[in-house]
C-alpha cells in the first residue's frame, strides 16, 4: 500500500496553495482519467462544500467532472460513468484534447454553464474556472488546448501551461489563461495532488500503471499481475481459454484419426484455429 513516497514539499505546499485559493473561484473543473473514473478522483475535493450537494451556501463552488481521454477508454462505458455521476448530481464531460471538435464543443457548454452562474450571481467581474486533479490526467494539456481554441477572444499575449510526459511536473499555480470572452472566463492551472497515503491497493495499482505515480513506487511483478488480473475478469478472453481444452481433445483422439495427421491436416487446422499473438 501506497506510503506516500510521492507526497513531497511541493505538493503539500501545493495542497495549502489550492486550499487558500478555492473559494475564490467561480467554477472548478475536476480532471480525472476516463480509463480509471473513481481512482482519480481529487480526494482534497472531499473537504469543500459543492453547490451540486449544497446549492443554499454561499461559499460553494460549482463542479464539473472532467473525464479526459476519452480516446483511451471504451466509449460505452464512459457513457455509463456520466449516467453514474449524473443521479449523484455531478455534472461531467467527457473530453479528447486531441480532437478539436469535442473541445469546441466543451467550450460552449463550459460558456453556457458560466452564463447559468452570472444569472445567479448577477456580478460582472470576470469568471475564474480552476483545474484540479490528482497528477498527470492532462490538466496543462486541456489548458493548453482551451486557450489555444478561445484565445482569439482573448486579449493581450497570455502563458500556455507547460505540459510534461511526467507526473508531477507543473510545481505551482500557474497565471490565468483567457479562454473565452462574452462573458470572459479565465483558466486557473494548478498541481496535480494526491492525498498522502493510498490505502486501498487496487487503487494504489491503477494510479501507478496510469502513470500517476512512478512504477517502481508499486513493483513491476505486482503491477504485472494486476494486469494479467484484469485482462482475466474480461470476457474477451475467455475463448483463449478454450485453447487449452481444444490441446487436450486432440491428445485423446483415436489412433486411426491420429494417424491421419498431415501437411494438408496441419495447414486446415491453422486455418480454423489461428494464431493469437497476443495469446
Amino acid at each position: 500500500r501506497g506510503r506516500g513516497g510521492w507526497y513531497g514539499p511541493h505538493m503539500a505546499a501545493a495542497s495549502r496553495a489550492i486550499a487558500e485559493r478555492i473559494r475564490l473561484v467561480d467554477l472548478i473543473l475536476e480532471v480525472r482519467d476516463a480509463t480509471i473514473p473513481l481512482s482519480s478522483e481529487c480526494k482534497q475535493l472531499r473537504n469543500y462544500p459543492s453547490s451540486s450537494s449544497s446549492s443554499s451556501s454561499s461559499s460553494s463552488t460549482k463542479r464539473i467532472i472532467v473525464l479526459n481521454k476519452v480516446d483511451l477508454a471504451n466509449r460505452a462505458n464512459t457513457k455509463g460513468w456520466i449516467n453514474y455521476f449524473d443521479p449523484r448530481n455531478y455534472i461531467s464531460y467527457g473530453v479528447n484534447v486531441h480532437n478539436k471538435n469535442n473541445l469546441k464543443e466543451f467550450l460552449n457548454f463550459l460558456q453556457a454553464q458560466v452564463r447559468e452562474l452570472k444569472k445567479a450571481d448577477l456580478s460582472s467581474h470576470a469568471t475564474t474556472i480552476m483545474l484540479l486533479g490528482i497528477p498527470n490526467v492532462g490538466k496543462s494539456a486541456l489548458a493548453n488546448s482551451l486557450h489555444q481554441i478561445g484565445r482569439i477572444n482573448a486579449e493581450g499575449k497570455l502563458k500556455h501551461a507547460i505540459v510534461s510526459p511526467y507526473p508531477g511536473e507543473t510545481e505551482d499555480i500557474s497565471q490565468l489563461e483567457c479562454i473565452g470572452s462574452h462573458p470572459n472566463i479565465y483558466l486557473l492551472d494548478t498541481p496535480g495532488i494526491l492525498p498522502p497515503q493510498i490505502l486501498d491497493v487496487e487503487v494504489y495499482a491503477k494510479v501507478a500503471l496510469t502513470r500517476v505515480i512512478r512504477d517502481c513506487m508499486v513493483g513491476e511483478k505486482q503491477l504485472a499481475r494486476y494486469v494479467l488480473y484484469v485482462i482475466n475478469l474480461s470476457d474477451k478472453y475467455e475463448k483463449w481459454g478454450k485453447l487449452s481444452n481444444y490441446e487436450d481433445e486432440r491428445s485423446s483422439l483415436d489412433p486411426i484419426a491420429e494417424s491421419s495427421s498431415g501437411p494438408a491436416l496441419e495447414r486446415k487446422q491453422k486455418k480454423q484455429y489461428p494464431t493469437d499473438h497476443t495469446q
